[in-house]
């Protein structure tokens, strides 16, 4: 089959994506380690609490796929977030092959604060989104990267994906909420003393 495209549409193509996605990379990277910083979290740490929170726990292979990650890398941030007590080692009857990580309750506060701290204003992405939103009254949705996403990573990435955006939708309705959720995480801790 002979290629539909030339080789000048091939490399520009390439070229703008990679650039696009290392400028929308850098600044998205600041934002979050401007915002976890407090909680001495880096990225990966940060983004495998989220991951095994909306997915209420997932396999090391979960983790490491959906936070497009290393295995090793996804196993060695969680083994050192084990020892903070923020999140638990296990092994399912099911499933004895894989490792599967679950937030521990302090490891759920701690998420959830860092949730309560988010900063909407001092997101670069999302000010920069801003115009797009007041013209068409919704954020950008990305259908087309979603799609060029799902061919590249597949359908299980995918599902894992959609099943994080479902958790946020349903779990967070608004500000009141996530307070209220943080609120009963720590009434807990305190009943349980």
């Amino acid at each position: 089959m002979k290629n539909e495209y030339s080789m000048k549409e091939a490399i520009m193509f390439s070229h703008k994506m990679a650039q696009l996605s290392k400028a929308l990379w850098k600044s998205i990277e600041k934002d979050w380690q401007k915002w976890i910083k407090p909680f001495d979290l880096n990225i990966n740490e940060h983004h495998i609490l989220w991951i095994s929170y909306h997915l209420n726990g997932a396999s090391v292979s979960e983790v490491s796929k959906f936070g497009v990650m290393h295995v090793s890398t996804a196993f060695n941030f969680s083994k050192k977030l084990e020892e903070r007590g923020l999140l638990t080692f296990s092994k399912r009857e099911n499933d004895k092959r894989n490792t599967y990580i679950q937030l521990t309750k302090e490891g759920e506060e701690l998420l959830l604060e860092t949730m309560k701290s988010y900063k909407p204003e001092s997101n670069s992405l999302l000010e920069g989104s801003m115009p797009l939103k007041e013209m068409y009254g919704k954020f950008p949705e990305f259908q087309d990267l979603s799609a060029v996403v799902r061919k590249m990573y597949g359908d299980d990435y995918m599902e894992i994906f959609e099943r994080t955006m479902s958790s946020i939708e349903y779990e967070y309705l608004d500000e009141d909420e996530l307070t209220q959720k943080t609120q009963e995480s720590n009434s807990d801790e305190t009943t349980s003393e």
